[in-house]
C-alpha cells in the first residue's frame, strides 16, 4: 500500500478533481493496490503549479493543506476586467490608463500585511446553503462579505527571473518609468486569499482595472515545485513500478509538527484512541512515533494526550 504525498506539476486545464483522477489512473494502470486518493487543496483549472496528492493514510492530512501558507506567481493584464476575474470571464469594464513600474511598486505595501478582501464573486464559498459560482452563472447578483487574510510577501517578478522547470521568462529588464500593459507578481499568502480579488483590488489601486491572465503556484505548506512530477513522468513511474521513488513520507505533510516517541503499549493505547496521561511535552500537536512508524496526530492539553488523526500503519 502507498502511503504517503505525491507532488503534481498541474497543467493548464485539469481540475484538482480531474487530477486526482489521473492519479488513480496511474495507479491502476501500474497494478498498485488500490488506495484512497485526495488533493490537498484545490487549484483553479486556469492555474498550473503545485498541486499535493495524498495517497493511503496521508489523506487524513488533507484538510491541513487547506490551512497551509501558499506562494503563487500571477500576471496582471491592465485595461480589462472580467466577470471571473480572470482569462475565462467575459469583460466587464475598461480603461485606457496603464500604470508605471514605479507605481506599481509604490502601492504592494498597502497589499501587504493583514489586509481585507471581497472574494470573487465566481468562487465556490456558499451563499444561503448555494456556490457562489453557480449564481453568478445564473446571472444573480453575488454579495460576498469582506474577508481577513494576511499577504505575507508581495513583489514584483521582474522578466528573466522566470518559473517552473523550465525557467519560462523575457530577456529584458523593466525600468523604472515603464508603461505597464502588464505585470507579473510573486505573493506569499495565508490560507481563503483570493488571488483574482488581490489582483482586482491592486488595479483599482492604480485607477486602473485588470485580470489575473497568468496564474501558478509554486509553493503549498511544505511542499514545492522542486518536489513536483508531471502527469507524463507520473504515467511513465507508475508504469514502471517506480512511483515509489518519487512519493515523499506522510510526514512530510507535518514538518512544522514535533516528534512525540511512545512505547509500544501507549501507541497501542493511541491506536484505539484512548488518551494518555501524564506525557512530559510541550502542549499542542505532536506526530506520536514508535520507532519510525507514524502512529497519531496528537494533541496534549493540561495533563491529558488525545488522538486528533490516527494512522493505520
Amino acid at each position: 500500500m502507498l502511503n504517503g504525498w505525491l507532488i503534481i506539476d498541474k497543467p493548464v486545464g485539469p481540475t484538482s478533481t480531474q487530477m486526482v483522477g489521473a492519479v488513480k489512473r496511474a495507479l491502476r494502470e501500474g497494478g498498485y493496490p488500490k488506495v484512497k486518493v485526495g488533493h490537498g487543496g484545490t487549484l483553479d483549472p486556469l492555474a498550473s503549479g503545485v498541486l499535493p496528492i495524498a495517497l493511503g493514510e496521508a489523506t487524513k492530512l488533507s484538510g491541513r493543506m487547506l490551512e497551509a501558507d501558499k506562494v503563487y506567481e500571477f500576471t496582471i493584464g491592465f485595461g480589462t476586467q472580467t466577470d471571473t476575474l480572470d482569462a475565462e470571464g467575459a469583460v466587464v469594464a475598461t480603461s485606457d490608463r496603464r500604470p508605471t513600474l514605479a507605481e506599481v511598486e509604490a502601492v504592494l505595501p498597502r497589499f501587504t500585511g493583514a489586509i481585507e478582501q471581497v472574494p470573487p464573486a465566481f468562487s465556490a464559498l456558499k451563499v444561503d446553503g448555494k456556490r457562489a459560482y453557480a449564481l453568478a452563472r445564473a446571472g444573480e447578483a453575488v454579495a460576498l462579505a469582506r474577508r481577513k487574510v494576511t499577504v505575507h510577501g508581495l513583489r514584483v517578478r521582474h522578466p528573466g527571473e522566470g518559473w517552473g522547470p523550465d525557467g519560462v521568462g523575457m530577456d529584458a529588464s523593466l525600468r523604472w518609468h515603464d508603461v505597464l500593459g502588464e505585470v507579473t507578481l510573486e505573493a506569499h499568502v495565508s490560507k481563503g486569499t483570493y488571488i483574482r480579488s488581490l489582483a482586482r483590488d491592486i488595479a483599482y489601486a492604480l485607477e486602473t482595472v485588470g485580470h489575473v491572465t497568468m496564474l501558478h503556484r509554486s509553493k503549498a505548506g511544505p511542499f514545492t515545485l522542486e518536489q513536483a512530477i508531471s502527469l507524463d513522468k507520473l504515467g511513465e513511474a507508475a508504469k514502471a513500478r517506480s512511483l515509489e521513488q518519487h512519493l515523499l513520507p506522510l510526514t512530510a505533510g507535518l514538518d512544522d509538527i514535533p516528534a512525540l516517541p511512545v512505547t509500544p503499549d501507549q501507541a497501542g493505547a493511541l491506536r484505539q484512541g484512548r488518551k494518555l496521561i501524564g506525557i512530559a511535552a510541550q502542549p499542542g500537536l505532536h506526530l506520536a512515533i514508535s520507532g519510525d512508524t507514524p502512529v497519531a496526530l496528537v494533541e496534549l492539553a493540561g495533563d491529558e494526550l488525545r488522538v486528533v488523526r490516527g494512522f493505520n500503519l
